[in-house]
């Protein structure tokens, strides 16, 4: 599960840098594939997603300030 939790990780990190590249300068890296509409680019956006959803369910299991006992709670 390690793996895993590195890949997406990564995966977010490259959609997050992606959205600051948006952000600043109005390119972004899909580009690169042949825009939006490319197989591949779809398909990267697809992956970056996912592993926002598998983070965002598994975040509290693998995070050790937001695991441990006295981790503040809100």
């Amino acid at each position: 599960m390690k793996g895993l939790h590195i890949v997406a990780f990564l995966l977010l990190v490259i959609g997050g840098l992606n959205w600051l590249l948006v952000g600043l300068f109005g390119w972004e890296v899909g580009e690169l594939f042949g825009g939006q509409a490319a197989l591949i680019s779809r398909v990267i956006y697809l992956l970056v997603g996912l592993a926002a959803i598998y983070l965002i369910a598994t975040h509290k299991s693998n995070c050790k300030a937001c695991g441990s006992p006295a981790a503040p709670t809100m």
